[in-house]
């Protein structure tokens, strides 16, 4: 490889980091928005409408508002853990969009490109390690506040994560059973050439139990005991206030976005389209302007991941806050069992299919 080649790798590099860097800020401002919006419709009421045409640039106004807001630090808390901790929360969730694939190779300008950073062979270890540390910032803003309030909320945090964790990494073994491998790209391919091949239709019962892990694991209703309002005055992040308390709200999107991605790829077939390919060959699309073969693949799995990121709107809307038992015992007791008998009848089924 010479230099120019060098360059232009690094250079392609770059710009994919970047462009993830912005999908994601861009996804985490305006979702809530998106949310704000759905959830009023579903309430017979507007949702934002002051600022901007139909309120679409309330998301810039309440970022303005958030930066320029007192950044207060309790007198007696920790005050290193204090202002880590939002960090500890918002960076992991970031980092993990490197492995997501949006996207099958195209080309632009006649060189190839992948729509995705890195096709990691351990992908699906790395999201779940990421998925892990970010817990640490919720339960390092609980500590160091130096309030019972968010002390509890930081350590059902911390609790919720592990209790929820396992069977999500369980379903996903189901998942890479049948694929037969780690790698997001290769997972995603494994499901190419019909919606008959994608995974949901094999593994249901781990779609469900992913669902509702996903929800769980993401601290959103009805699973949102970490930061109950009625019982913790906002949990973990009660002292928290200006841009660092954003920092959290930045990164409970960021981690819905990812668990909405993670169930894409490995359940909904990724970029692989819905309909056949024939069927949309002929019609123009953007792509075709810029060399991208009139392949609309990652407007696919963008569709994908906002329909499936419209569950956890609906779900809030509907249902309402589980107690902390109920919390625990749904996950120990009935999900984690579960998993592991879904995971046994998938071996036995791919055992007398090969035999």
């Amino acid at each position: 490889m010479g230099f120019m080649d060098l360059m232009i790798l690094t250079g392609i590099t770059v710009i994919g980091i970047l462009a993830v860097f912005l999908f994601t800020l861009l996804n985490t401002a305006y979702l809530t928005y998106y949310e704000r919006k759905v959830l009023g419709h579903m309430q017979a009421r507007l949702g934002p409408m002051h600022t901007g045409p139909h309120g679409i640039l309330q998301p810039i106004a309440d970022g303005v508002k958030l930066m320029f807001k007192e950044d207060i630090i309790p007198t007696f808390a920790d005050k290193p853990v204090f202002i880590l901790a939002p960090m500890m929360a918002l960076v992991p969730a970031l980092i993990a969009y490197v492995v997501v694939p949006f996207g099958p190779a195209v080309t632009v300008f006649g060189r190839t490109f992948h729509l995705y950073i890195a096709d990691l062979n351990i992908g699906i270890l790395y999201i779940l390690a990421l998925s892990s540390m970010g817990a640490y910032g919720i339960v390092m803003a609980g500590w160091a506040s130096n309030s019972k309030y968010a002390l509890m909320g930081g350590l059902r945090s911390a609790s919720q994560v592990l209790s929820y964790e396992l069977p999500i990494g369980l379903v996903i073994i189901s998942v890479l059973m049948m694929s037969g491998s780690l790698s997001l790209v290769k997972i995603t391919e494994s499901q190419a050439g019909s919606i008959l091949n994608w995974n949901i239709v094999y593994q249901p019962v781990a779609f469900v139990v992913y669902l509702i892990s996903g929800i769980a694991e993401t601290n959103r209703a009805p699973f949102d005991l970490p930061e109950a309002e009625n019982e913790l005055v906002a949990g973990f992040h009660v002292e928290y206030s200006g841009i660092r308390w954003s920092y959290f709200f930045m990164a409970e999107y960021a981690n819905m976005l990812i668990v909405s991605c993670m169930a894409v790829v490995l359940f909904l077939g990724g970029w692989n389209p819905i309909i056949p390919r024939t069927w949309f060959e002929a019609v123009p699309v953007m792509g075709q302007y810029i060399g991208f073969a009139g392949d609309p693949a990652i407007w696919w799995f963008i569709i994908k991941i906002y329909v499936f990121f419209f569950m956890f709107l609906w779900l809030r809307a509907t249902l309402p806050r589980l107690r902390y038992d109920q919390l625990m015992r749904l996950g120990w007791k009935i999900l984690i069992p579960i998993a592991l008998a879904n995971i046994l009848v998938t071996g036995l089924v791919m055992l007398l299919v090969k035999g």
